[in-house]
């Protein structure tokens, strides 16, 4: 095999821990790919992604096409004369783009497929009360996520994982899995298993607003794994009914207090302290929450500027 020549396509956090351990193993970084820079913030000022600010660190060209299929684009793609491509946290590639290199194109996912094919498989692995997940390599076909298995690597949910923690550890435990990827394709001892399409497979779809509403009907550990799967981004949410004032609450930590008791679910308790609320099979006590319009507190300082009335409660 002659020297591989590596394409990277990414553009989030997640994919830089992988770009990196490539770069600083010592392999031909000969592009990268990522999405054109977007306005963002209160001012819409351009935002370079991740990927690309780690790409100018490191003196590696550069591509940010707006339409993967365009002839301009291809072009230069294969200009670059690459023999592999590495894709981690980016988006669905047109055939002409992921069948050009002499190895194929692989790409990193964040669950144990074919469990959790789609968007968001760390935050569903956590909402579903998942107690293991993982990453795995495979190269791309025409589907989503379907393609043939290279490797795999399990990481246990701890009861305190939040995505924000579940994104950390895959991140580096799916770098160190492109390394091992690559050094498989490099020295020819690369495997390739078939995915199962099974009907009992579950699936990670994008996190939509109201994917994100707090039910406080559901049981004690439903809720409590609903928070941690969303939390820090895009956060769980509830309406806080305070009187005659209706108030859009972010929860971002929490913890359960099994008890029996005989109040409403979504009823709001509190003392100078702390707020809990009221569910089936105990309460959930809020520990981080923003108010709408403010910035994240703890129970206690909200305490200290709500005057939360008898009948409070969460809708």
């Amino acid at each position: 095999m002659g020297k591989l020549r590596i394409i990277f396509m990414g553009t989030p956090d997640f994919a830089v821990a992988s770009l990196s351990k490539l770069v600083e193993s010592g392999y031909a970084i000969v592009g990268v790919i990522t999405a054109p820079d977007r306005p963002a913030g209160r001012g819409r000022k351009l935002q370079e992604s991740a990927v690309k600010k780690y790409a100018i660190q490191q003196n590696i060209k550069i591509l940010q096409p707006t339409n993967l299929k365009s002839p301009s684009f291809l072009n230069e793609l294969m200009s670059l004369n690459a023999n592999l491509q590495v894709v981690v946290a980016f988006r669905m590639l047109p055939n002409a783009v992921w069948n050009m290199p002499q190895y194929g194109t692989f790409n990193l996912h964040a669950s144990l497929l074919p469990q959790y094919r789609g968007a968001a498989p760390i935050n569903w692995a956590i909402i579903n009360g998942e107690t293991e997940t993982g990453v795995t390599t495979f190269f791309l076909d025409e589907k989503i996520d379907t393609g043939e298995i290279i490797l795999q690597e399990r990481v246990a949910i701890e009861e305190t994982d939040t995505a924000g923690t579940l994104h950390d550890k895959l991140m580096l435990l799916g770098a160190d899995l492109v390394l091992r990827t690559i050094q498989q394709i490099e020295d020819g001892s690369i495997k390739r298993n078939k995915q199962s399409n099974s009907q009992n497979l579950k699936k990670a779809p994008k996190i939509h607003k109201e994917t994100c509403r707090i039910n406080w009907n559901s049981p004690i550990q439903e809720i409590n794994d609903h928070i941690r799967g969303l939390s820090p981004y895009p956060a769980a949410w509830t309406m806080l009914i305070n009187d005659t004032e209706t108030i859009l609450v972010k929860i971002y930590a929490v913890a359960m207090e099994r008890k029996d008791h005989s109040h409403k679910n979504g009823q709001i308790l509190f003392d100078k302290k702390e707020i809990r609320v009221a569910v089936s099979g105990g309460f959930i006590q809020l520990l981080e929450m923003q108010l709408s319009g403010k910035r994240k507190m703890r129970s206690q300082e909200i305490l200290n500027g709500l005057k939360l009335s008898k009948s409070a409660h969460m809708a």
